[in-house]
């Protein structure tokens, strides 16, 4: 089993949670877990979620737990995917829980689906909550705070107890969920034949249960990753040429790279940067999605990718 970073939240000092509003407009995260407990809720577009070793397809008004021992990472976003997201101190958790109904808050890997498909109206409410606890939560005093997530704790859980639409997980290939887990975080992992290897599988049995079971090809997925690890060091504030930035992401060359951007982006990347410099005064949402789209992202050269998939070519000895 690949390693998986366990992830420092760094709450601030005093503070039992933290709720924050995401958009799609850069990097998506690394595989990883938490010692927090974690709730998302869709309001805008679609995602997929590796959660252990089964793929859960988002869409808006989704609500989705995430526990202490799952390993879990957004694979992929839609163009003008947004959701809220909360985290909860496992101190406001042994207070908070303290009813049969609850008790399930308190485990680190449950067994179950945690995903479940809200209602319309029950969505917009709790959407409304999370906004109003994030405001309250920069201004208030701690106790105060700590009172106002422990109140989205036990709303959000009654609003998934309470709704029958649940979301239902796919299994998920334990070669392709490592495969993917590679691809996000090895810059330059790419090569087919080679990842192929290192999963387990052929090259081209890898390339058909990754299309089936992720939704993106091998190519595609590669290609999203090292596009937003490229918005990561174009965006982070210092200040890089789109040339250092690309080869620093993995892209093999900058054609390669401009080629995949604007396809993407639906501008260069000196267009993206003055927005960029001047994202203070733009509106959210403004900014162009980071989401690769999947008809029309350009492959590698047939060498690295797409050569070795059409022979199928079953490398380190593994059959097809």
């Amino acid at each position: 089993m690949l390693d998986v970073r366990k992830e420092e939240l760094g709450l601030p000092a005093g503070r039992e949670g933290l709720v924050v509003y995401h958009e799609h407009r850069g990097p998506a995260p690394s595989p990883h877990r938490h010692d927090e407990l974690e709730v998302n809720l869709v309001v805008r577009g679609s995602a997929t979620y590796l959660l252990g070793d089964r793929r859960y397809d988002l869409g808006e008004g989704t609500l989705a737990w995430l526990f202490p021992d799952q390993d879990h990472v957004l694979v992929r976003q839609s163009g003008g995917f947004a959701m809220w997201w909360a985290v909860f101190h496992a101190r406001l958790l042994r207070r908070s829980c303290a009813t049969p109904e609850t008790a399930s808050l308190l485990d680190r890997d449950p067994a179950g689906h945690l995903c479940r498909r809200l209602d319309a109206r029950l969505a917009r409410k709790l959407e409304g909550l999370f906004a109003d606890i994030q405001e309250a939560s920069s201004a208030s005093e701690s106790a105060l705070n700590s009172a106002g997530l422990a109140y989205l704790l036990l709303s959000s859980w009654e609003a998934f107890r309470t709704s029958e639409g649940a979301v239902e997980g796919h299994d998920v290939h334990p070669a392709v969920e490592k495969a993917a887990r590679i691809l996000r975080d090895e810059t330059y992992a790419g090569d087919l034949t080679r990842l192929a290897c290192a999963v387990g599988l052929s090259p081209s049995r890898l390339s058909r249960l990754f299309k089936k079971q992720v939704g993106l090809s091998v190519s595609q997925f590669r290609n999203e990753s090292r596009l937003e690890r490229f918005l990561e060091i174009y965006g982070r504030g210092r200040r890089v040429g789109a040339l250092e930035a690309a080869l620093e992401a993995g892209f093999g060359s900058y054609s390669q790279f401009y080629r995949v951007f604007r396809l993407a982006i639906g501008e260069n990347p000196n267009e993206y940067r003055r927005k960029l410099d001047g994202a203070q005064s733009i509106a959210p949402g403004e900014l162009p999605s980071a989401t690769v789209k999947s008809e029309g992202v350009v492959a590698d050269p047939p060498d690295e990718v797409g050569l070795d998939a059409r022979r199928g070519e079953p490398g380190c000895g593994v059959r097809a």
